[in-house]
């Protein structure tokens, strides 16, 4: 008991409990609760762009060959492409299986509009063109400034790094710095992480107390038909592809335990981003692979969002009675395959993703939405957490097929699991 209670695990578990009673009993109390999680989150973002910034920059410059940083960016790409759409196919075909939708009979004259316009003005403006354009800051500090993307930061610290490598010794003095600055802001968010518990306790205590377990009874099946799918998905495909590259999930799972839980509690990735990258190069990743692809991965491989889109649209379309064709069934797919890259890693960008494919399918009315948009915040613990598995998977998965990946370090932090793979042409795989 001494021993789990000096567990940030145990530690955040306590208080999802916790928030989820006072949100039970006082729901009052639990929707006043809400700062705290907001709180939390804010302090975890104010650290993310300085961190993944050096982080970058250092991999970058650690590597010293700008060809395999552009390796390891397609690699990265393809990997995202592939298994976000398995995910894709998956949500698609157990919503076809199950049906959750049916039977709700809803008639779409009820529907209020004006409950998710603002999702749907949102979504209006995820075009492909803007995404793309978005990813390159109006000025250098623009991308550190609050007011641009992840991607932003991404590709400010690609270019940095590039030029301190072309600088040779003349980017020495640069160099240091950056690498004392990362130490500084990773001392501070290892701090900051102390408070992940009162910020899951706050989040849930308000989902709890806004919405009301008992409030999404009939939307139940739809939650369960999810989990359970995000399960598949984590436990088959996941899991098949950390056999392929050398270790067990579950094993996996339990070594992030603590920030798994932190994003269920707070039903986002950015809550846990840091200390997963610390956690991953710990176990044998190396830090160019790490800070190209946990930072891309919170907008390009977001697995449970994708199963979330396609589900989502088949819900609406099913509670609605409208049988949708083969071809307005590839047509959402397809339009999913985009939308869900440009999804953001924090609880609402997914509803947005949602809105914008819907609104391919004309007969489909995107009001729907407003079927579950009061369940959306419980859907989101368990989407940001298979977003986040799948994130730390496609570190390792990439580490290894680009041949860094130190399986020493793997097996002493996860122990023995599946055969290392006698392919690899790394010194620690042949050990």
């Amino acid at each position: 008991m001494k021993r789990f209670g000096g567990s940030l695990y145990f530690w955040v578990l306590m208080a999802m409990v916790a928030g989820t009673v006072v949100g039970m009993v006082n729901p009052a109390l639990g929707v006043s609760l809400k700062p705290l999680g907001d709180g939390f989150i804010r302090l975890v973002k104010m650290l993310i762009t300085p961190i993944v910034f050096s982080t970058v920059v250092l991999g970058i410059v650690s590597a010293r060959d700008m060809k395999k940083v552009g390796r390891v960016g397609v690699k990265t790409i393809v990997y995202f492409e592939v298994v976000t759409t398995v995910a894709l196919a998956i949500g698609m075909f157990i919503g076809n299986t199950i049906r959750p939708g049916d039977g709700f009979n809803v008639d779409p004259a009820t529907l209020d509009p004006n409950a998710v316009s603002g999702f749907a003005r949102a979504a209006e403006q995820q075009t492909t063109v803007e995404f793309i354009l978005n990813i390159i800051p109006t000025t250098f500090t623009d991308a550190f400034t609050g007011a641009g993307s992840l991607l932003q930061v991404l590709f400010v610290a690609i270019l940095f790094g590039y030029a301190i490598t072309r600088l040779g010794l003349q980017g020495g003095p640069v160099h240091r710095f950056v690498e004392e600055m990362a130490h500084v802001f990773f001392a501070m968010m290892n701090f900051l992480m102390k408070a992940a518990p009162i910020g899951a306790f706050g989040a849930i205590a308000f989902t709890v107390g806004q919405y009301g377990i008992e409030s999404f009874g009939p939307l139940v099946k739809l939650m369960a038909t999810y989990y359970l799918t995000c399960f598949v998905f984590v436990v088959g495909v996941l899991g098949t592809i950390a056999w392929w590259a050398g270790f067990n999930l579950f094993r996996f799972i339990l070594y992030i335990k603590d920030e798994v839980l932190t994003v269920l509690g707070t039903a986002s990735s950015e809550s846990a981003l840091i200390p997963l990258m610390q956690k991953l190069e710990k176990l044998g990743c190396s830090k160019a692979v790490v800070g190209l692809v946990v930072p891309s991965g919170m907008s390009f491989n977001m697995d449970g969002t994708s199963i979330y889109v396609t589900m989502g649209a088949l819900f609406v379309a099913q509670a609605l009675n409208i049988e949708l064709t083969l071809l307005q069934q590839i047509t959402l797919f397809g339009v999913a395959m985009i939308t869900s890259k440009g999804a953001a890693g924090i609880a609402g960008a997914s509803f947005i993703t949602l809105a914008g494919t819907l609104a391919v399918v004309p007969t489909i009315p995107v009001a729907g939405l407003a079927l579950i948009l009061g369940i959306d915040r419980f859907m989101a613990e368990i989407r940001t957490a298979t977003n986040f598995v799948g994130n730390g998977v496609a570190a390792i998965v990439v580490s290894r097929w680009e041949g860094d990946l130190d399986y020493t370090k793997l097996r002493q932090e996860l122990g023995a699991g599946a055969p290392v793979p006698e392919d690899r042409h790394t010194e620690a795989s042949r050990l």
